[in-house]
């Protein structure tokens, strides 16, 4: 794949211009006021792993409407976390087996790994979290589910899912510097869970978005033919006339309008070369973010695979620098 982009001294200086909601915020205070209206205490019941250098447990906690959300949490064997990590999945993704562990832990940190609701199918982590609700005519796939309407959105459950699991996670960390991560899918969830949870007055370290989806639809959308992104396309060629609705359902979930209410430090990711999350998507929401304590690691020649282990090296780094 060879640069399709604007130039990196253009994406730098790049302004997207997403339309916001008059009533974005309404809709999100709404949407997480009904959750937590639903909400039960999360379930926490030990597994055995056969490791010995980090604690496993399985973990359900009420998401959107009151459904169970999966996720593992993990902390070292031997010593309290000294911080918490936050980390959603990419698209198709789920949680894993719990004896797939990160390297979070490793580090001494506490790490709730995140199932996505009705995900989990072409990955090589599988999901237990279904998702209940139903859905109009869609595409194959999650991103056209319910897009008639921001209530009906498949991304509604997800956000509503991802700040109830900040907010698991500070309940079974306790008072310990929190950190919010994933890439691709997971960035995106990333950074709308960050402005919810700042909105909902949780205290948040830091944000780590590596090529972050669901960014900047407007452009995603018809700047590459890259699923899932092109999901969106299919279902406007089939349902003509319907591209307004759509924007304006896409909206309410854009990684750029959350990032304009993100107001926490941040380590962005950004390939130029990734077709699946175009650069210029990743620069609308890295320049929207509402914090000026923000950086992005760029790599010039790799497609959405991004910086790999070279990406979690830097945020390793990062979170420890944080941390002091």
């Amino acid at each position: 794949m060879a640069l399709f982009d604007m130039p990196l001294e253009t994406l730098r200086e790049y302004r997207s211009s997403v339309p916001e909601p008059a009533d974005f915020d309404a809709f999100w205070d709404a949407t997480i006021a009904e959750t937590r209206a639903a909400a039960w205490a999360p379930r926490v019941e030990p597994v055995d792993t056969g490791l010995t250098l980090v604690d496993v447990s399985d973990v359900t906690f009420s998401g959107f409407a009151g459904d169970g959300i999966r996720a593992w949490w993990t902390v070292p064997a031997d010593r309290a976390p000294t911080a918490v990590i936050v980390e959603f999945i990419g698209y198709s993704g789920g949680r894993g087996a719990p004896h797939e562990v990160s390297n979070w832990p490793l580090a001494g940190y506490a790490h709730l790994t995140v199932d996505t609701r009705g995900q989990g199918w072409g990955h090589w982590r599988t999901g237990h979290t279904p998702d209940p609700h139903g859905s109009g005519s869609a595409t194959p796939g999650k991103m056209t589910q319910g897009i008639e309407d921001p209530d009906t959105y498949y991304y509604r459950r997800v956000f509503a899912d991802a700040l109830r699991a900040v907010e698991t996670a500070r309940e079974l960390a306790g008072d310990v510097p929190l950190f919010i991560q994933g890439a691709s899918q997971g960035g995106g969830i990333t950074i709308a869970a960050t402005a919810l949870a700042v909105a909902a007055g949780i205290e948040v370290a830091g944000a780590l978005p590596d090529v972050p989806f669901l960014c900047d639809f407007p452009r995603a959308t018809t700047i590459t033919d890259a699923n899932p992104y092109r999901e969106i396309g299919l279902y406007l060629a089939a349902h003509r006339g319907r591209q307004e609705q759509v924007y304006n359902t896409l909206s309410y979930f854009d990684g750029v309008n959350f990032a304009r209410r993100a107001a926490v430090p941040a380590l962005f990711s950004v390939a130029l070369m990734d077709v699946i999350c175009p650069p210029s998507t990743v620069f609308g929401a890295f320049n929207a973010w509402a914090s000026e304590d923000r950086s992005i690691e760029v790599y010039p020649f790799n497609d959405h695979e991004g910086g790999g282990a070279f990406q979690r090296g830097e945020q390793l780094r990062w979170v420890a620098g944080r941390l002091g």
